[in-house]
């Protein structure tokens, strides 16, 4: 029985569960976004998150505990440098789940999981790109003497097929 085990085991021993999950945020941190299974997704966000707080705070010991649980030079290094930086300022849920359906071959659920500042659809910094306008125009266009008969042309059209 496992009361108050916190732990999603994955169906692995530890040295196995361990090494996938060191895999697996080494592949989100040099990717900022993977796709797996919606079980794996939770165990690596409850994995992932503490490193990226840890990485907040750029001193030898953090970086020597990071590496202690990745193993990769160049995924530290990332996460020191880039990642860091876009998320200095956020207090936590620096991971997003976002389910994509059941997989073809054994309908397991799956999902994307991807660190939250590096999605540019999702974040509100971002600038608009062009002023937002109608399908009509902006307004600030005055009508073309071309573009106004047309219209009186289609108004006085359906009132003639009304009155007959």
């Amino acid at each position: 029985m496992r009361h108050g085990d916190k732990i999603n085991n994955l169906g692995r021993k530890s040295a196995h569960r361990k090494a996938m999950l060191a895999n697996m945020a080494i592949s989100l941190i040099m990717h900022k976004r993977i796709s797996t299974t919606v079980a794996k997704a939770k165990a690596l966000k409850t994995y992932v998150e503490p490193l990226l707080t840890k990485s907040k705070e750029d001193s030898t010991h953090s970086r020597r505990t990071v590496f202690a649980y990745l193993e990769n030079k160049d995924a530290v290094n990332t996460l020191f440098k880039d990642v860091a930086v876009k998320i200095a300022d956020r207090k936590g849920g620096y991971t997003r789940i976002i389910k994509t359906g059941n997989r073809l071959g054994d309908n397991a659920d799956m999902c994307m999981i991807e660190l939250v500042d590096f999605n540019d659809l999702m974040t509100n910094d971002k600038t608009p790109a062009k002023a937002k306008t109608s399908r009509r125009g902006s307004g600030k266009k005055k009508a073309s003497p071309k573009a106004a008969d047309e219209t009186t042309t289609t108004t006085e059209t359906s009132e003639e097929t009304k009155s007959e």
